[in-house]
């Protein structure tokens, strides 16, 4: 159990993912696995907000595009987030603390006017080895939020959900090494990866997912060149 997250304090739209994450274990997890062994821990928080984007009416969430010459995921979208440092503390507690911290360096937004709600299980990522717990969080308090730091962070963007739940911007990347799995063309953005299942799995557990062609299938390298081209990315 966490003292930081507050369940009960979830709009009525957002109440329906958080009783779904109440409900997941480690075995459901569609695309990565529970770590096993002693990889670093971290945290991302999905800022879930009300019409931010371009005064849109509905759901938002907070994305980054992080920097070209990163050493890691250069140019990915990400969530905001980042390592368990020794000042956070320990256990769930520490990384609901991780995220919020790392959420406020990276992208200005203001931990006080953000809501922990809940978490889903701790994932691996093979590259680096992190055990990432994904935070899902309510923006109950919006303020402005951008780019702290460029050489960590090139661009914020909060997106609609709408727009992550369009089949015209959802398809299936690939690439010659083996990887395959889902994508979003959002905001200028290639959202794809780590970043992208999680996506794809929060949709789903939310209700929110609309059906959409798994059999747009194209390669990761040539949706990555032209990312910036257009929204569709076609």
């Amino acid at each position: 159990m966490s003292r930081l997250l507050r369940p009960d304090e979830a709009p009525d739209w957002l109440s329906g993912l958080v009783a779904a994450c109440g409900r997941v274990s480690p075995d459901d997890v569609p695309f990565r696995r529970q770590p096993t062994g002693n990889g670093r821990q971290a945290a991302v928080v999905l800022l879930f907000g009300w019409g931010g984007a371009d005064g849109e009416d509905g759901p938002d969430i907070v994305l980054t595009e992080r920097a070209a010459d990163m050493r890691s995921h250069a140019g990915q979208a990400a969530f905001p987030g980042g390592g368990l440092e020794t000042d956070d503390g320990d256990g769930l507690d520490g990384l609901v603390a991780a995220g919020l911290r790392e959420t406020e360096e990276e992208i200005g937004a203001d931990p006080a006017g953000i809501v922990p709600l809940t978490t889903l299980p701790p994932l691996t990522i093979p590259v680096s080895g992190f055990a990432v717990t994904p935070v899902v969080a309510h923006w109950a308090v919006p303020g402005p939020v951008g780019v702290v730091d460029p050489a960590e962070t090139a661009a914020v963007a909060r997106v609609p959900v709408s727009e992550l739940t369009d089949p015209a911007r959802r398809f299936t990347v690939t690439s010659p090494g083996g990887y395959q799995g889902p994508a979003f063309a959002v905001r200028g953005l290639l959202v794809w990866g780590f970043t992208a299942g999680v996506l794809s799995w929060v949709l789903d557990l939310a209700g929110w997912t609309i059906p959409w062609d798994g059999t747009d299938v194209r390669d990761l390298g040539e949706a990555w060149a032209r990312r910036h081209e257009g929204e569709a990315i076609r």
